[in-house]
């Protein structure tokens, strides 16, 4: 492997999120992220210990899903689920925004919520997921603005399972907010090398891909 590919390695967060995957898919992807060393690999919260059995004596992280994939579960539920993901081993957190709560320019709740699952993560990473696709541009704004008041450490662009994926105007958009405080995950629709290597250019920080190892 070149060390351009290493370096891309790094930003990936190999994902298998499908509601029907196996310990046959998730020992696979925890083999393949072995192999090609990518940064983490990102799994639902019922499969989080048994990646981080198979990722053991790894520098490898686990990455967990919060409210996922709608958003729209309360605030309580939320930090639950963080909570206990972080029990279970995770290493990293990507939770989605109330995207509803947002439109209704309920802004207190949604930077309490994101401020609480910070809290319940107690010291580990947290990305924010807006699921940009269904925002207007001042949403968008909004959305990384209180996230980043909030303390969480990235903001991320969607969860893979919306009408559209990651683009590199909301991205480009995403970084000018958030500024070097804070990481950009680019994610869903990143299937190509051309692809990974522009949402990095437009300012992405972390790629999340099931696509990886193509």
């Amino acid at each position: 492997m070149n060390s351009k590919l290493d370096e891309l390695a790094q930003l990936i967060d190999h994902t298998n999120l499908k509601p029907y995957a196996t310990r046959t898919d998730i020992k696979k992807l925890c083999n393949e992220a072995r192999n090609y060393h990518f940064w983490s690999v990102c799994v639902n919260p019922y499969y989080v210990d048994l990646a981080k059995q198979f990722l053991k004596n790894t520098d490898i992280k686990v990455c967990t899903v919060i409210g996922f994939p709608l958003g729209a579960t309360t605030t309580e539920t939320k930090v639950f689920e963080a909570k206990h993901a972080i029990k279970n081993g995770a290493d990293e957190l990507d939770m989605v925004i109330n995207i509803g709560a947002l439109k209704n320019k309920e802004y207190e709740h949604v930077k309490n919520e994101i401020a609480e699952v910070v809290v319940a993560a107690d010291g580990h990473l947290v990305k924010v997921i807006l699921e940009t696709c269904y925002l207007e541009v001042e949403e968008i704004k909004k959305a990384a603005t209180l996230a980043k008041e909030a303390q969480a450490h990235f903001v991320k662009t969607s969860t893979g399972f919306g009408t559209a994926g990651a683009t590199i105007e909301h991205v480009k958009l995403l970084h000018e907010i958030v500024g070097k405080e804070m990481g950009v995950k680019a994610s869903g629709g990143i299937r190509t090398y051309e692809t990974a290597n522009q949402m990095i250019k437009a300012g992405a920080t972390r790629l999340g891909t099931s696509s990886s190892v193509k």
